[in-house]
Parts: structure tokens; C-alpha cells; sequence
């Protein structure tokens, strides 16, 4: 009987621990690249602004002559997808997130890009 407790029990723990380690670990300081479009520097502040309107953003540069967006997040604070959804609120498309037609009508004429 002892050993049969004693399987068991060792069985249990084995499962927890396999359990918590298929979780995925969140990291501080996650660094992302996403693409983003924009024109020129109205773009570009108006993009780093949402980027860091997202709570556990703690870097964000936007690259006018790549259309992308260097990112260090949070990760226990936000997801990269909540910073894409405030890009794309903000009229600018990412390539995970289209800005409402909306959001895209409010550009200054200079910032609107082309859409595909």
C-alpha cells in the first residue's frame, strides 16, 4: 500500500511540474519588430504615441524609411496585440491589424499611404 502511495504521489508531482513548464514565460522586456504604415514625422508621432498609450510599453521607435516599428514591451503588463489594436485606432495599419476606414479618413492628407 505504502508503494502504491508512494507511485502515486510521485505520479502527481510529475504532472504538476510538466503542468508549469508548458506555460508560456512572459518576459520584462520583450522586443518586437512589427510593420506599421506611415509617411512622414506627423506619422511617426502620432504611431510612438499610441504604441506608448498602451500600459507596459516601454520603447517604441518608428522607422519612417523601413515602415517599422521597434518595440519593447511588458509582457505581464500587455501583449503585442494590444499595441497593435492602439496603432491601428490611431489610422495607421500594421500587418496583424487594419485601422478602420474611420480612424484612416481623420489623417492629415500628407500622412495618408497607400492601402492595400
Amino acid at each position: 500500500m505504502k508503494k502504491l502511495i508512494l507511485i502515486m504521489l510521485v505520479t502527481l508531482v510529475g504532472f504538476a511540474v510538466q503542468a508549469q513548464e508548458k506555460k508560456q514565460e512572459k518576459k520584462k522586456n520583450a522586443t518586437y519588430e512589427i510593420p506599421v504604415n506611415g509617411n512622414c514625422g506627423m506619422c511617426k508621432k502620432r504611431i510612438e504615441a499610441a504604441a506608448y498609450s498602451v500600459k507596459g510599453v516601454k520603447s517604441a521607435q518608428w522607422h519612417q524609411d523601413h515602415h517599422d516599428m521597434h518595440l519593447i514591451i511588458d509582457e505581464n503588463k500587455c501583449s503585442i496585440d494590444d499595441v497593435h489594436a492602439a496603432i491601428a485606432k490611431a489610422g495607421h495599419d500594421t500587418d496583424k491589424v487594419k485601422a478602420k476606414d474611420e480612424d484612416f479618413e481623420k489623417l492629415h492628407g500628407c500622412c495618408k499611404y497607400e492601402r492595400l
